[in-house]
C-alpha cells in the first residue's frame, strides 16, 4: 500500500467534504483538508528532491548530483580490496584460465567489500542535504539503518553482475596478451574496472536506493498530512474564538 498515496486522498478527502458541508463545521474540515495536503505535497516533494532534479529548486537532485563522489569512493574500495587479496605471481604461475582466476577473485573481493562504508557515505550526504530537517521526523539517520543490510546485498549483487559476465574476463583475457609485467597488469585491470564503473549509471544506483528508502520515507508524507492537518485545525479553532 503507497502510504503517500493513501495520506494526500484522505486530505484531498477532507477538502472535498468541508466545501461540501455548511457553517459552522465547513471550515474546520476545510482548513484541516488544506493544511493536511499542503504538508503532505510539500514532504513529498522534499523526497522526490532526494531523486530528481526539480528546476528553480536549490538543494534539489542530491543523490544524482553526488553521484561522482559515491562513484570515486565504490571504485577506491574495489581496487583496494581487490589488490590487497589477489597476488598477481600466483594467477600467473597456477593453472587455469587467467581471466577466470581473476574474475573469480574479483568476486570474492566484491564479497569481502565493506559496503557498509559506502553506505555510511551515502547518508552523509543526505543527512548534510536540506532534508535533514525533515528526516528528523522519522527517526533520522537511526531509522536509515535499517536500510544498511539491504543496501550492501543490492550493491554486492550490482557489481557481481558487472564483474562476473563473460564479456569482462574477455575483456581481461585480452588486455593480458598484450602486457608483460605486473605493473603493467595492474594498469590495465584498473582501466577495465574503470570501464566498467562507467557503465555504473547515475539512473542504476538511483533505482537501486530508491527502491528500497522510497517506502521508510513514505513516513514523511503520513506525518506531513498528520501534522499539517493537526496545525490547520488548531489555528482554525484559535482564530473563531
Amino acid at each position: 500500500m503507497n502510504k503517500s498515496l493513501v495520506s494526500n486522498f484522505i486530505s484531498a478527502g477532507l477538502i472535498v467534504l468541508g466545501i461540501s458541508m455548511t457553517e459552522p463545521y465547513k471550515v474546520y474540515i476545510l482548513n484541516t483538508g488544506l493544511f493536511a495536503l499542503s504538508g503532505g505535497i510539500t514532504n513529498w516533494l522534499a523526497v522526490h528532491m532526494l531523486f530528481e532534479r526539480v528546476p528553480f529548486l536549490y538543494g534539489s537532485g542530491v543523490i544524482p548530483i553526488h553521484f561522482k563522489e559515491f562513484k570515486i569512493g565504490i571504485r577506491t574500495l574495489i581496487i583496494d580490496q581487490f589488490f590487497r587479496n589477489a597476488d598477481l605471481e600466483a594467477f600467473f604461475n597456477g593453472a587455469g584460465e587467467t581471466s577466470e582466476k581473476l574474475g573469480n577473485a574479483l568476486r570474492r573481493a566484491i564479497d569481502d567489500i565493506d559496503l557498509e562504508v559506502a553506505f555510511e557515505s551515502l547518508m552523509d550526504v543526505i543527512m548534510n542535504s536540506p532534508f535533514s530537517s525533515l528526516l528528523s521526523m522519522v527517526g533520522g539517520r537511526e531509522a536509515l539503518n535499517s536500510l544498511k543490510s539491504p543496501f550492501v546485498e543490492k550493491m554486492q549483487e550490482y557489481f557481481k553482475e558487472q564483474f562476473a559476465n563473460s564479456k569482462f574476463q574477455n575483456q581481461i583475457q585480452s588486455a593480458f596478451k598484450s602486457v608483460l609485467n605486473d605493473e603493467a597488469i595492474r594498469a590495465k585491470l584498473e582501466d577495465l574496472i574503470d570501464q566498467r564503473l562507467e557503465e555504473m549509471t547515475p539512473q542504476a544506483v538511483k533505482e537501486i536506493i530508491q527502491a528500497m528508502i522510497r517506502k521508510h520515507l513514505g513516513w514523511l508524507v503520513v506525518w506531513g498530512c498528520a501534522f499539517g492537518g493537526i496545525i490547520g485545525l488548531v489555528v482554525t479553532v484559535i482564530s473563531n474564538y
